[in-house]
């Protein structure tokens, strides 16, 4: 991978310095189902699939009755919860929940939508929720050319109802747009408008009928971190200066066998294990990659052996491996910022150190084996800067964080088993 010359070379570093994992990690959640105090140990940004259809219904020319939705859920109440437990909120405002041929006139309709929706709830606006608001989030369906329309009178119509409100792509591509995404090209013309590029990015080796997913460092697949890095790179070389965030991610982990016919018959899920190693790690991967966010996808799920119908860090609203291990990489990394890769070593080590953002002599190794499902290996890890303080592994479980196998045997060697599971080395400079 050509992760390590790709951050470090990017001019985002050079710009300004990289978030700490508190302004890291994101989770996303969907509207009253999301329960805003359960998964504050993850993190703080919360990202909402805000349905336009919602707010408009079939009278797209008739303003929504805000902070209600015209199908009367309460905005003020839904999002004044989440920021009371100390969320960032970001919307993804999903017009593409409306058919293109039920908006009364889109242009007119769309920037008073805009207007009305900043003007409501964003941050210099009546209720101060929303800190930024996403213009569609997959909508595939919508031709480039109307999309750019939407986009532009939405635009439009959030920037004059608060100027303070940062507005963000729907899930791009540079390539061709598809079902999913929208190409970069719809966009290249208005970066007066665009704040925020996003991208959906998940470790899909195979499609139908197996829609397996694969560990993240896997050099098999055939996009995951390079369409990210070439979304960047487009960025870079187009819109310089504009964050990318990584708005969907993840991997589906289920207790239930496949459905025995249907689409999803030969579907292939990863083990609750995996699924917290594989986010965890995928989350240290993008946090040496000149992006500034990575939302998880998803809070909670049913237990489905089906595609994106497992991905919860939680079932049935009680905690998966994942939360442990997202909600320990917080505790250990909150203050951090990546700073350097120390090791990218396919098939052996990977090692990103972290620096504590006022304790400069605070450092953090994460430790890990850039594998799956081959056992652990004792290493020595050579100039290894100052004194090992403390060792811990990413925990499974609720249990008290377990100390992790490192040793310091020298000054400048540590030595320790090296895990498909990331362990984390705090040191003293």
């Amino acid at each position: 991978m050509g992760v390590a010359v790709f951050a470090l070379g990017s001019s985002h570093a050079a710009d300004r310095p990289r978030p700490v994992m508190h302004d890291f990690i994101g989770i996303n959640g969907h509207t009253v189902q999301f329960k805003p105090e359960l998964y504050r140990p993850i993190g703080r940004l919360a990202r909402d699939y805000h349905p336009v259809e919602w707010d408009l219904a079939r009278e797209t020319d008739k303003p929504a009755p805000f902070p209600f939705a015209k199908n009367r859920v309460d905005w003020n109440h839904v999002y004044g919860a989440w920021k009371e437990q100390g969320w960032s909120i970001d919307v993804s405002l999903m017009f593409e929940t409306i058919p293109l041929g039920n908006w009364s006139h889109l242009e007119q309709d769309a920037q008073a939508y805009g207007a009305a929706f900043a003007r409501e709830f964003g941050p210099s606006g009546k209720r101060k929720l929303v800190e930024s608001a996403e213009i569609g989030n997959e909508p595939g369906k919508w031709s480039d050319a109307y999309y750019t329309r939407m986009f532009r009178a939405m635009a439009t119509g959030l920037r004059a109802g608060d100027p303070k409100i940062k507005i963000a792509s729907c899930n791009l591509t540079v390539g061709p747009s598809d079902d999913y995404t929208k190409s970069v090209q719809c966009l290249k013309d208005i970066p007066s408008l665009v704040d925020i590029l996003t991208i959906h990015s998940y470790a899909q080796l195979t499609g139908w009928p197996t829609w397996k997913r694969s560990y993240p460092e896997d050099p098999a697949l055939p996009k995951y971190l390079k369409e990210i890095q070439d979304l960047c790179a487009w960025r870079d070389a187009h819109m310089p200066g504009k964050p990318v965030w990584i708005t969907e991610f993840g991997y589906d982990s289920t207790t239930q066998p496949p459905e025995k016919s249907g689409d999803f018959a030969k579907w292939e899920g990863v083990t609750d294990r995996q699924q917290a190693q594989w986010i965890v790690r995928s989350l240290l991967l993008f946090s040496a990659m000149p992006v500034e966010r990575a939302y998880i996808y998803f809070f909670n799920d049913d237990d489905k052996a089906s595609l994106h119908a497992s991905s919860g860090l939680t079932r049935h609203f009680k905690p998966k491996p994942s939360f442990y291990a997202v909600a320990h990489l917080r505790q250990t990394l909150g203050d951090f910022r990546f700073t350097r890769i120390v090791a990218d070593e396919p098939g052996k080590r990977r090692i990103h150190e972290y620096q504590h953002a006022k304790n400069p002599t605070h450092v953090v190794w994460a430790v890990w084996s850039p594998t799956c499902g081959k056992e652990g290996q004792s290493q020595r890890l050579p100039r290894v800067p100052g004194k090992l303080v403390s060792s811990t592994i990413m925990p499974l479980t609720e249990a008290p964080t377990t100390a992790g196998s490192a040793k310091q045997i020298a000054p400048g060697v540590v030595e320790m088993t090296v895990t498909e599971t990331p362990e984390y080395l705090l040191l003293a400079l």
